[in-house]
């Protein structure tokens, strides 16, 4: 694989999408890393596009949302392309078409079966290999989701001697769970076999794959049942205080997301040692990585978790300095994107750019407050990344039709909409923005309106669905994108 630098992706005017892997085309109940991924990688270079941005690809929990997981590095069995299976051997071309998550997951049991059978003595050393190089993260994962589904119960209310780890009763569930902790080993090496074919595809064709890691990590995951003392919890495993966020722009009540809290004492002193072997792992999947909820790494609204929203919290201070001191100190500069939207402080900008991370600039909050409003265009850095939305906004198209008459007036005449209709405007002036990255939402490029939202942040249902086909793309789409990103001077040349 082509070794991608941070200052290759962060240092160099470039064009991005932003599409997650499960709104990608295709059969099945969402879009994978089977072949379709590869046709839009293709899909991006004609179109002059090199960075390709997604959400979160670990295991969801109820709900779909790539936000809460049950691990901070496996992959989502939700994202394992069928087509690859069958190519190498381990699937038969008959085996039907999978069109609900039960049905993936009775394909991929299928394909662990066909391995079993058929797999080569290179190919059974490669996942031997697998194993053992991710041992750090894989075995308290296997052990957790098979006792997970043994128990089909929050691993706070499974038998203290398995939630407290107990090495007697461990090992008990080791011999018990054994066939199925060797299927989930063979579904992480399949989604990371089939990750890294994507990745050298997409670093080939000059393409860099930009993730979204969360701050924080759901309450009923295999880290905090492996090392509950880095969390804030209760001696029976229940969370003391929970993560969330101030009412803000987007609810007016804050957001209580329920994941526990830091211990950052103890993270201190053992050396950060669940950072260091999460970003391994986002190194290992992607050239770029944003990191949600940056302002957390400063100071984290802490809420008692007995509260039922987020309105009766307090801001607490954390350790952002030492960690990505420490982060420096292992891995060099990293390709890292602190996404500082909200309420920013100075020590908060401090943090971002003492660590040289580029912050965000979401245009569809730059109307507002004259022309002191630091999202306008002519306010940007270099080191910033512009966006026309991101998935926690409406598209472009859905925001400019909801907005009142005088401030479509005043973005009219800012934008120059009479030369075109939205939201080309909007794709113009990210853009043409001086933030060395600009990335636009493919439905933004596709000129959807409000119905084709990603996300509508504090509603619990009927989100992270959307999905394109094909034959909604106007067939000189790619021209057009390209055009501009040449016009811009994003344009990247291919090694």
């Amino acid at each position: 694989m082509h070794e991608v630098s941070a200052t290759d992706c962060l240092d160099q005017r470039r064009a991005g999408v932003l599409l997650h892997l499960t709104s990608l085309p295709g059969e099945g109940p969402c879009g994978d890393l089977g072949w379709e991924a590869f046709n839009f990688v293709n899909f991006l270079t004609d179109a002059g596009v090199s960075v390709w941005q997604m959400l979160p690809v670990g295991p969801p929990q109820a709900g779909d949302s790539p936000y809460q997981t049950s691990s901070a590095h496996a992959g989502s069995a939700r994202l394992i392309g069928l087509g690859p299976l069958v190519t190498w051997g381990w699937l038969p071309a008959d085996a039907g078409a999978a069109d609900s998550d039960a049905a993936k997951l009775e394909r991929l049991r299928q394909a662990h079966q066909g391995f079993l059978e058929a797999a080569s003595a290179e190919e059974r050393a490669e996942l031997a290999q697998f194993c053992d190089s991710q041992r750090f993260w894989l075995d308290d994962y296997a052990l957790y989701r098979a006792i997970h589904e043994e128990r089909e119960a929050p691993w706070w209310q499974w038998p203290k001697g398995l939630r407290n780890r107990d090495g007697r009763s461990l090992g008990q569930a080791r011999r018990r769970l054994g066939k199925a902790i060797d299927y989930i080993r063979f579904e992480q090496f399949v989604f990371f076999r089939q990750w890294d074919a994507l990745r050298a595809h997409a670093n080939e064709r000059g393409v860099r794959l930009f993730g979204d890691m969360p701050i924080f990590v759901a309450h009923d995951s295999a880290e905090v049942w492996a090392r509950p003392g880095d969390f804030d919890l209760n001696a029976d495993g229940t969370c003391r205080v929970v993560a969330g966020v101030p009412p803000d722009y987007f609810s007016a009540t804050g957001q209580r997301w329920g994941n526990p809290l830091y211990r950052w004492d103890q993270l201190e002193k053992n050396g950060f040692r669940f950072w260091l072997d999460r970003m391994r792992t986002q190194l290992r999947l992607f050239d770029m990585i944003r990191i949600d909820h940056f302002r957390g790494f400063e100071a984290y609204w802490e809420v008692p978790a007995e509260e039922e929203t987020a309105m009766n919290g307090t801001w607490v201070k954390a350790k952002g300095d030492a960690l990505f001191m420490r982060l420096r100190d292992e891995f060099g500069v990293l390709p890292l994107i602190a996404e500082d939207l909200g309420v920013i402080t100075d020590e908060v900008d401090a943090l971002r750019r003492r660590y040289r991370m580029p912050g965000m600039k979401v245009l569809q909050f730059a109307f507002e407050g004259g022309a002191a409003n630091p999202y306008l265009p002519f306010h940007h850095g270099r080191d910033s990344v512009c966006y026309t939305g991101t998935h926690d906004n409406d598209t472009s198209l859905g925001w400019y039709k909801s907005i009142d008459e005088s401030l479509r007036q005043h973005v009219d005449d800012y934008l120059g909409h009479s030369q075109e209709p939205m939201p080309w405007p909007m794709t113009r002036a990210a853009l043409a923005s001086r933030a060395d990255l600009a990335v636009v939402p493919m439905q933004d490029l596709m000129g959807l309106d409000g119905e084709h939202r990603m996300n509508r942040p504090g509603v619990p249902t009927g989100n992270w669905r959307w999905r394109f086909q094909w034959d909604q793309l106007d067939a000189q789409l790619a021209h057009r994108i390209k055009h501009l990103i040449a016009l811009y001077g994003r344009l990247q040349s291919v090694d």
